[in-house]
């Protein structure tokens, strides 16, 4: 079940064990249905407490518990909906059922947005007199604290009128270039290994990189960029142009820097992202000598910017079916602890899991729910080692989901995405540690290895690398420079020769890499995958060398969902992301497995 060289299944045809139970959200239609109606009935009551929300404590605490009574219903109708989408995306009863969901969803958010202000509108002394007073509001201290953190930065309701108003122009740039990236620009065709013409889209593109055969890696690299070139202003002119809404957006908020307006929204300090940069610079020479060794395993004289992702290790044929990726996982979790992998096994034997492909399935994979379901979980899993590992990194995200639902309150039942990516990879980093321990088999050493130190590559050097190109393009703008086609293309080139370093060729085809980068649209999004997953590294770490102590600390941080700020609720699990420290751990580890590397290919 799961190989490629087997007809999909229809949904109905996969036994049911192997299929998530969303009967356990609604158990059919008609319930949906009835909530449907319950959170258009509180969104009429919630009306009536327009232009009173500051008048008492009470008035105050009403207004709070009703606004989150009609989030969690909302939330409850969506995410079954586009889930029961996701197992057959041909079916329209669930299209029809996501698409009202997300109608009501915008609707609400219209009829709620009065309670923000009116907050912001009460005077911090009484707002502490009703909290001391109100002992129900206590709970919701935290949550006050966030909205009225930000009061200097928000201004008069006419202002923020116009604001919105602007918010569709803002939007401008982001939609030109996805409609130009995805629609209107066409890559050449090229002939694939078997000789057989094959379009480079951006799909292909990367499968293509991975090819064993140079000149398919050549053509691909230099058909999809020569593509980029000819529109080089065209991209400069929208890049240049989203930038400048992010400096126009923090200067109106009266931020000090677009970087600070960014990270402000989850009071992440400035430090954080200057100090993932300085932690990646001093840890080039892992890099280069990565690069170095990738060259000679290649057996290539020089070393290309498209010789980068195809694997250094023959692609070994690990048949992994998923009862027995179950058991590996387990096996690789035991450091978490009794508590974990107990929440774990019931993950697999609940039913949280949709595990194969059918027809009409949506692809790739997720872990999703509602504060009131399962953390589920939508794989679709292939008998492969890659499937293992996303399985486990899945699972990380649902036990996270798990343990904050069980341990906080509605209010703060979520996590930040700050610290969304911790989980999923310490899980990850976990398994790998346990296979590259248990496996004596040389040439799936190495592959474990290639796969891991590729996952450094692309999180940790890769968006950091991106990171420092979006901070100076940001302060160029705050300086009054322009940013040209040729400005962003030097830039980009130079970072690449700083990053990559002297054993790779840097194509002068590469500098134009910004230009397909959708994330340089997303406003300062890309350092958190680096800190991330180097959080996840450090914790993973602390786990293996610690033990119990590192655990419960770690349990702890699993628990805490939005209780506090992201960066004290990794520092409580022995995390202090301020600092260089656990990027500069995280980046040495990268140094030992490069050489393990190095001594198994001299073996």
């Amino acid at each position: 079940m799961g190989e490629k060289n087997k007809k999909t299944k229809e949904r109905k045809d996969i036994d049911p064990k192997y299929k998530w139970d969303l009967q356990d959200m609604y158990e059919n239609e008609e319930l949906w249905e009835e909530d449907f109606e319950k959170a258009k009935e509180l969104s009429k009551k919630v009306l009536e407490y327009k232009g009173r929300v500051g008048e008492s404590s009470k008035t105050l605490l009403e207004v709070i518990k009703l606004k989150l009574d009609i989030s969690r219903v909302v939330e409850n109708l969506y995410t079954y909906a586009k889930m029961r989408q996701d197992e057959d995306t041909r079916e329209d009863t669930y299209q029809a059922l996501t698409d009202r969901a997300s109608s009501l969803m915008v609707e609400i958010e219209g009829i709620l947005s009065f309670i923000t202000p009116e907050i912001l509108q009460i005077n911090e002394n009484t707002l502490n007199e009703y909290i001391e007073k109100e002992e129900d509001l206590k709970l919701y201290k935290h949550h006050l604290e966030q909205i009225i953190r930000r009061k200097d930065h928000i201004l008069s309701k006419e202002e923020e009128a116009i604001i919105a108003q602007v918010g569709d122009l803002a939007n401008g740039p982001e939609n030109a270039f996805s409609m130009l990236n995805n629609a209107d620009l066409k890559f050449p065709k090229i002939k694939d290994e078997n000789g057989e013409e094959v379009e480079i889209t951006h799909g292909k593109f990367i499968p293509l990189m991975e090819s064993k055969d140079r000149r398919v890696r050549r053509e691909a690299f230099k058909g999809l960029y020569d593509t980029y070139t000819k529109y080089k202003n065209t991209f400069a002119s929208i890049l240049s142009t989203n930038i400048k809404k992010d400096v126009f957006y923090a200067k109106v908020r009266k931020y000090n820097s677009s970087l600070e307006a960014a990270l402000d929204a989850n009071k992440i300090p400035t430090e954080v992202y200057d100090n993932l940069i300085k932690a990646v610079h001093d840890n080039l020479d892992s890099m280069y000598k990565y690069m170095k060794i990738r060259k000679e395993a290649l057996g290539l004289d020089k070393l290309h910017m498209y010789d980068i992702y195809t694997p250094i290790v023959k692609d070994i044929e690990m048949k992994v079916p998923f009862e027995e990726a179950k058991d590996i996982i387990i096996e690789g979790l035991k450091p978490l602890g009794k508590d974990y992998l107990d929440v774990l096994k019931e993950g697999f034997e609940s039913r949280w899991i949709d595990v194969y492909e059918n027809t009409g399935k949506r692809s790739g994979a997720y872990s999703w729910g509602s504060y009131d379901s399962k953390p589920y979980v939508l794989l679709n899993y292939q008998d492969n080692l890659d499937s293992v590992f996303t399985t486990a990194h899945e699972m990380g995200h649902s036990l996270h989901s798990y343990f904050t639902r069980k341990n906080q309150p509605y209010v703060y039942g979520n996590y930040s995405i700050f610290v969304a990516e911790v989980a999923s990879t310490a899980n990850e980093a976990l398994l790998m540690d346990y296979m590259l321990n248990n496996t004596n088999d040389k040439q799936k050493k190495l592959y474990l290895l290639n796969y891991y130190l590729e996952q450094f590559r692309g999180t940790v050097y890769r968006q950091t690398m991106f990171a420092e190109f979006e901070k100076i393009i940001h302060e160029k703008v705050e300086n009054g420079e322009s940013l040209t086609a040729e400005k962003l293309c030097s830039l980009y080139r130079e970072l690449n020769e700083k990053y990559y370093g002297p054993h790779v060729v840097i194509d002068e085809q590469i500098a134009m890499e910004w230009a397909r980068i959708p994330h340089f649209y997303y406003n300062y999004y890309v350092y958190q995958y680096a800190t991330g997953f180097s959080a996840a590294i450090a914790l993973s770490q602390k786990i293996l060398k610690e033990g119990k102590e590192a655990v419960d600390k770690y349990i702890e941080f699993l628990s805490s969902g939005e209780s506090d700020y992201p960066i004290n609720v990794l520092k409580k699990a022995g995390v202090d992301m301020t600092s260089k420290e656990p990027v500069d751990n995280a980046l040495k580890l990268f140094g030992s497995l490069v050489n393990q590397m190095e001594r198994l290919i001299k073996e």
